[in-house]
């Protein structure tokens, strides 16, 4: 898939039909994920891929937005190490810039997912950790539930030159 066609073309994909994803393919999104750029390069990030239905099943009842989780061939919940974060303030930009990257090799990949933010609720994040364990030095960032897209969504055009400004505001 070509460049812009795919960042135009991404859509959050909701209903999933069933199918696997292989562990190459799971193995090529995390390589994309890892290659987004992070605050003094420290690359803060884990990612913690799901694949078993129970947990599935949970994490989309952890969530109140989560309910597609089910459904999904798979979950990558999007984590950061807090201690490898020496700029403190910066980890989520990290881990927005790696799920991005995410989304992005799903869409180009031909599967489907869709951003469900955890961060900064607290509430969603004690129940993820609880959900899969997570110590506490690791901080849960969003959930990515990736599959076989079960609806076709069009591309909008999200262009605004209203919200463009040059030199001054």
């Amino acid at each position: 898939m070509e460049f812009f066609e795919t960042v135009h073309g991404r859509r959050s994909i909701r209903r999933f039909r069933p199918g696997a994803v292989d562990a190459a393919t799971v193995q090529t999104i995390l390589k994309a994920g890892m290659a987004a750029p992070s605050a003094g390069n420290e690359q803060p990030w884990h990612f913690l891929v799901v694949r078993k239905q129970e947990t599935l099943a949970a994490l989309s009842k952890a969530h109140p937005y989560a309910e597609m989780v089910a459904q999904a061939a798979l979950a990558i919940i999007v984590c950061a190490d807090m201690n490898l974060v020496k700029h403190r303030d910066y980890w989520p930009h990290d881990c927005a810039a790696a799920t991005q990257n995410i989304l992005l090799a799903v869409h180009a990949l031909g599967l489907g997912s869709v951003w469900v933010g955890v961060y900064p609720r607290e509430s969603r994040m004690a129940e993820v950790r609880k959900v899969v364990a997570l110590p506490e030095h690791i901080q849960p960032f969003c959930i990515l539930p990736v599959g076989l897209p079960d609806e076709v969504k069009e591309p909008e055009e999200r262009f605004s030159p209203a919200r463009v400004h040059e030199e001054l505001w």
